[in-house]
């Protein structure tokens, strides 16, 4: 077992635990009865997920409300259905809210324990690759508009996250690939994080282990993942500085995502093929150099992500969404650029026809 401490500064209150291992979900109650003083549970999930784990969750005082799977359900509509089924089971602040599912239930769970009564606790028990790595831990939540991603949310920390790395024995190939896009992040920032490691040599040379599911490296990938996320959101919770280079690839990934209706990539897909456009683009501004550029791609494609989208996207429509996009400040889209020797950088002085000039070439390039 693994266990990763976030530390929220001036906020001790607000730090918690995540731990990794497996089995975890069938040891749900006495994790969670030592980290809440709630009596009653309200367990958000999907109808995906609900069969999958109903008969292995086990927690009294607890009821499930069960969701439609999908991005685009993660919507005010659908965050309301949590705020009246707490209502009906009358929870009240002592009470709690548990997300067991992907980062979609995550973040809809998390938005809901956020607005209720002003907040009350909730739990995240991710189930999948991408929510154990990455929207589990650091306290976004949020839901999408339809005008962008997360654009209505808050910084809210759970109580406890529990990541059993057995369930993800039950993820296909592509959604266990979504979640590889973000663990290749990491590597991609990792001596940006304050932190100099060898987290790239690492995927290099465990990729069959990796797509095997070996119990060992799966630990070891997933609290690297969440080790080099604590040391970002303990120096900056709000993402005033240095959590922004956790956004990276992102920024184009929105804007894929939301022409594309958030039905024709998943996140992990949409991150992928904007980590390769980033290191195309810093290519294309001469801040890396190429031999840089193509060992990072290589690694994407080794992994059998995707680097580019399999239909032509309007470089227009694409701009306008990342000028929407909640990372713009003062009017300028925030780039987090990558450099060599395995760092990022946030910048935001690019020029919106530099920027429309890539989008055109990069889409003719295809």
């Amino acid at each position: 077992m693994n266990k990763i401490d976030i530390e929220i500064p001036k906020q001790k209150e607000y730090s918690y635990p995540v731990i990794i291992s497996e089995n975890l979900i069938e040891k749900a109650e006495e994790y969670i009865k030592h980290c809440t003083k709630a009596k009653k549970f309200l367990v958000v999930t999907n109808e995906t997920i609900y069969p999958l784990f109903k008969e292995r969750f086990k927690l009294s005082g607890s009821k499930f409300l069960v969701l439609p799977d999908g991005e685009e359900y993660k919507s005010l509509e659908y965050a309301n259905k949590i705020i009246d089924s707490a209502i009906e089971d009358k929870l009240d602040r002592t009470d709690a809210i548990i997300a067991l599912g992907g980062g979609v239930i995550g973040d809809m769970a998390g938005f809901g324990a956020a607005v209720y009564q002003r907040g009350i606790d909730y739990i995240q028990i991710p189930t999948t690759l991408l929510a154990q790595v990455d929207s589990s831990v650091g306290g976004k939540v949020a839901v999408n508009h339809r005008e962008g991603k997360n654009l209505i949310g808050n910084f809210y920390q759970p109580k406890l996250v529990l990541s059993d790395i057995s369930a993800l024995d039950t993820l296909d190939l592509r959604q266990f690939k979504t979640g590889l896009a973000e663990v290749l992040k990491y590597a991609f920032i990792e001596n940006s994080c304050r932190e100099n490691g060898s987290f790239f040599k690492f995927l290099k040379d465990n990729r069959e282990k990796i797509f095997a599911k070996d119990r060992n490296s799966i630990e070891e990938l997933i609290s690297t993942c969440c080790r080099l996320k604590s040391i970002v959101v303990n120096h900056d919770e709000k993402e005033k500085g240095l959590r922004a280079i956790l956004n990276f690839g992102h920024t184009f990934a929105h804007a894929i995502e939301k022409t594309t209706n958030y039905t024709k990539y998943t996140h992990g897909e949409a991150v992928s093929i904007g980590m390769v456009w980033a290191f195309e683009f810093a290519l294309s501004l001469n801040i890396i150099d190429k031999d840089y550029c193509e060992e990072c791609i290589n690694l994407i494609k080794d992994y059998g992500l995707m680097t580019k989208p399999d239909e032509n996207i309007d470089e227009n429509a694409l701009f306008e969404a990342m000028t929407i996009d909640k990372k713009v400040q003062q009017g300028k889209i925030r780039f987090v650029i990558p450099k060599n020797n395995f760092k990022v950088e946030v910048i935001s002085n690019i020029e919106g026809n530099d920027v429309l000039d890539f989008l055109k070439n990069i889409k003719n390039s295809y």
